[in-house]
């Protein structure tokens, strides 16, 4: 079975070493010591190695089950969320009001890739809250912070974005869903969006979906498009989950790599939603989850590359085949082992090159969104907007063609 090993040390190198992180001018890096640093990453490391890692294969292999409308994730992800939810890990770069940790971001940068190294489509439970949560933060009303955010940062509740639809991508102008305007402000969202990552499951007690849907009447194409708040669960009174809205998972959708993420077709009927921002503004505040995820993408690529990297690393060591055109370098057996042949070793440090290089690069942009964020600073805001699509593609490309070499050896 593939292993993983947090590699805290090359972590704490980028952060300590390179980019100098607790002498920097932001604030709450004052905050962020060498020891500090240490203690959290190491805590992550732990916990990703130790409990998500093994469930990796276990939810390759089981994947997720759409039974009587509900989606049932692999064994052993719900006590392994519970655990995350526990130790403050989906929060912690979370605003304090709603019970967040108010670490900088690239502290959760830097614990993200370990997650998705460990277990990719476990992580994107978790991923996806916080960037349904990022955007209601940012665009949301005092009452619908209030209401949706402290469950959302425990992770009680989870979140998702809901963009595509079966006749289109990445033209979003082009949706037909729709938001009918009730009279008690609320909305009527009816359509069905597809690969909705996360879109339904077990693991916490609602869902709060984000979906994009045009008001009749609204300026055509992407101008025209806003977003909904709309809950899987209406709330009752006292804020707890009372009757199901309605919506509806019309089928689970299989992802090579991630059977243990549901990714659904989600069926809204005439379900219960509220608009979130601005009406027709809703490019604008899906956006928000967006820059965040450009970044998560790319790392994303590497943190696979990383683990693909270990374990080619390992197999290299330990498999035997040929001899060492230098001589003989283990004696007492058939073939010396694949690591001492040149473009293995070529091969293997190609692909550390890229994965050190590339962690460099991704807490670098992660250190600018905070420089934007918490300083308000407009030249780090302009730069990182420049470069969020270039860490996202150049890192998911090259990470997959990483994932192949390690593969080959």
């Amino acid at each position: 079975m593939p292993d993983y090993t947090a590699p805290t040390k090359d972590m704490l190198f980028i952060l300590n070493d390179v980019l100098k992180i607790s002498t920097l001018d932001i604030p709450g890096y004052d905050e962020l010591e060498a020891n500090f640093t240490a203690a959290v990453l190491n805590e992550c490391g732990k916990l990703t190695a130790e409990v998500l890692a093994p469930l990796n294969a276990v939810g390759d292999l089981e994947g997720c089950r759409l039974e009587n409308g509900v989606v049932r994730t692999p064994t052993g992800f719900k006590e392994a969320f519970e655990q995350v939810k526990a130790g403050g890990w989906a929060g912690l770069d979370c605003d304090p009001e709603y019970g967040g940790q108010n670490m900088p971001y690239i502290m959760a940068t830097a614990a993200s890739e370990m997650f998705g190294s460990a277990n990719m489509a476990f992580s994107m439970y978790q991923g996806l809250t916080h960037g349904a949560y990022s955007a209601i933060h940012a665009h949301g009303s005092a009452h619908q912070k209030a209401t949706y955010l402290p469950k959302m940062v425990s992770c009680e509740w989870t979140g998702t974005m809901n963009l595509t639809e079966p006749h289109c991508g990445t033209d979003l102008g082009l949706m037909r869903t729709k938001a009918e305007p009730q009279e008690d402000g609320s909305y009527a969202i009816t359509g069905q969006k597809i690969f909705i990552s996360a879109g339904d499951h077990d693991m916490a007690e609602n869902i709060i979906h984000l979906v994009l849907a045009k008001i009749p009447g609204g300026p055509k194409g992407i101008k025209g498009v806003s977003l909904f708040i709309v809950p899987k669960f209406m709330l009752n009174e006292d804020g707890s989950p009372g009757r199901r809205n309605d919506l509806s998972v019309g089928k689970l959708e299989e992802k090579m790599g991630i059977h243990g993420n549901s990714t659904c077709v989600m069926n809204y009927d005439g379900a219960t939603g509220y608009l979130l921002g601005e009406a027709h503004k809703g490019m604008r505040a899906m956006f928000t989850m967006m820059n965040e995820a450009r970044l998560g993408v790319g790392l994303q690529g590497y943190a696979q590359a990383e683990v693909a990297y270990q374990n080619a690393l390992t197999y290299a060591k330990d498999r035997l085949q040929g001899r060492d055109i230098t001589g003989v370098k283990n004696p007492d057996g058939p073939a010396d082992p694949l690591i001492v042949h040149p473009d293995i070793r070529r091969n293997l440090m190609e692909q550390k090159s890229f994965i050190e290089g590339a962690r460099a690069f991704t807490y670098w942009g992660a250190h600018l969104i905070d420089r934007a964020h918490r300083q308000n600073d407009q030249d780090a805001d302009g730069l990182v907007s420049l470069l969020t699509p270039v860490i996202k593609g150049f890192l998911s490309d090259k990470g997959f063609d990483m994932c192949v070499q390690a593969q080959q050896i």
